[in-house]
C-alpha cells in the first residue's frame, strides 16, 4: 500500500509539470515578447537577480531638489543658531554706524502670546488705584439712637438713622481701599520682555541708536524762535517741525506712531514728542513696560536702553547653581562686528 501511494504521488507531480509546460500564454503583441525573451535569457555569472524599486518608494524629482520661490521664502527659511545681526544706527539721520551681534535668546524668541498676555494683565492690575472708599453704618456721624417705637405707629420699623435705606445713612457692601495687584513668576515675566522685543526685532519694527539721542532742531530755531516767539507760536514752530521730520523718517502717525525710549531725559526731544502726541512720545528707561513696547509702530530706542532692559529681565537665563564659588551670570548683551 505504502508503495502504490508513493507512485501515485509520483505520477501526479509528473501530470503537473506537463500541464505547467503546456499552459504557456502567447505574447500578445511585439513588445510583450521582447520582455518574455529578455525574462528567458540566461543572466551573467556573478550578477543574480536584479531588483528594481516600485513607484511607493520613488520620490519625484521635484521634491528632491527645492528652491526658494521668493524673498519671503528666504526669511522664513532663516533659522539663526546662536546670534543675529543688529545694526546700530545714528540718531536722527537713522543711518547705519556700527553692526552687532546679540544672542538669539535675548532678540529672537518665538512668539507667546500667553506670556505677552500675562505680562499686561500684571502691569495693568499694578497700576490701579483702588482707593475707592465708603462708609457703612457704623462709620457714618449720629447717634444710634431708635429713630421711632418698634410698634404703635403704622408705619415700617426702623432703627437708626444710619441705615442703609435712609438717605444720609451707610452703605451696604461698598467699596473700600484695597490692592488690585496679582502675581506672576519673575522668570515668566523677564520672559515676556524679551519676548516683546524679539517681536519687535522680527519684524523689523525696532531701531537701536547710538548713545546720547536729541532732537537736532535747525538753526533759526536756536536764534529766533526759541528766544523770541512767544504766545504759543515757539510751540507751534515746535510741533510743526517735528511732525515733518517723523514724516520724513517714517515713524509718524501715518506708520503707526513711535516710541522713543532713552537712558537719561532729553529736553529737546521730550519737548518736541510732548508737542505731538499723536505722532508718538518718549519715555525714560524706568517709565517702560511690556505693554509700552507693543502699543506702537515702531520702538527707538538707545543701544545702553537696550543692553540695560536685557540686563534686568534675563533671570530665566540666569543660574543659581555657584560654580568655583561664583554665581553663573546670563549671556553676553552683544559683540560689536562692524563699525568705527
Amino acid at each position: 500500500m505504502a508503495s502504490r501511494g508513493v507512485g501515485c504521488l509520483n505520477e501526479a507531480m509528473a501530470a503537473l509539470k506537463v500541464s505547467a509546460c503546456k499552459v504557456r500564454r502567447r505574447p500578445r503583441d511585439a513588445s510583450s515578447r521582447r520582455r518574455q525573451d529578455a525574462d528567458l535569457e540566461p543572466q551573467p555569472a556573478g550578477l543574480g537577480k536584479t531588483f528594481a524599486r516600485s513607484m511607493a518608494t520613488e520620490a519625484p524629482a521635484r521634491d528632491i531638489t527645492r528652491s526658494a520661490a521668493g524673498a519671503q521664502s528666504i526669511v522664513q527659511s532663516w533659522n539663526p543658531v546662536s546670534t543675529v545681526p543688529v545694526t546700530i544706527h545714528s540718531f536722527p539721520s537713522l543711518e547705519p554706524a556700527a553692526l552687532e551681534h546679540w544672542p538669539v535668546q535675548h532678540l529672537y524668541l518665538p512668539l507667546r502670546r500667553d506670556l505677552l498676555h500675562h505680562a499686561v494683565v500684571f502691569e495693568g492690575d499694578s497700576t490701579r488705584q483702588g482707593t475707592a472708599s465708603s462708609k457703612t453704618r457704623f462709620d457714618v456721624h449720629g447717634s444710634h439712637r431708635k429713630i421711632r417705637p418698634q410698634k404703635g405707629t403704622g408705619r415700617a420699623r426702623l432703627g437708626t438713622k444710619q441705615s442703609p435705606v435712609l438717605r444720609g445713612g451707610g452703605k451696604t457692601f461698598g467699596p473700600h481701599p484695597r490692592d488690585f495687584a496679582s502675581r506672576l513668576n519673575r522668570k515668566v515675566y523677564d520672559k515676556a520682555w524679551r519676548t516683546a522685543l524679539s517681536y519687535r526685532y522680527r519684524r523689523g519694527e525696532l531701531l537701536v541708536c547710538e548713545d546720547g539721542m536729541e532732537l537736532a532742531l535747525p538753526r533759526d530755531f536756536e536764534l529766533l524762535a526759541d528766544r523770541y516767539l512767544k504766545d504759543g507760536l515757539r510751540e507751534a514752530y515746535l510741533q510743526k517741525y517735528v511732525a515733518g521730520v517723523l514724516r520724513a523718517l517714517g515713524l509718524g502717525r501715518a506708520d503707526g506712531r513711535t516710541l522713543f525710549v532713552t537712558a537719561d531725559r532729553r529736553d529737546r526731544l521730550y519737548e518736541a514728542m510732548e508737542q505731538v502726541p499723536w505722532e508718538g512720545r518718549a519715555l525714560g528707561l524706568e517709565d517702560v513696560d511690556v505693554k509700552d513696547l507693543l502699543e506702537t509702530g515702531r520702538v527707538v530706542m538707545e543701544r545702553s536702553v537696550l543692553k540695560e532692559m536685557i540686563a534686568q529681565h534675563q533671570s530665566d537665563l540666569v543660574s543659581r547653581v555657584a560654580i568655583g564659588g561664583f554665581a553663573r551670570g546670563g549671556l553676553p548683551a552683544g559683540d560689536k562686528a562692524l563699525g568705527s
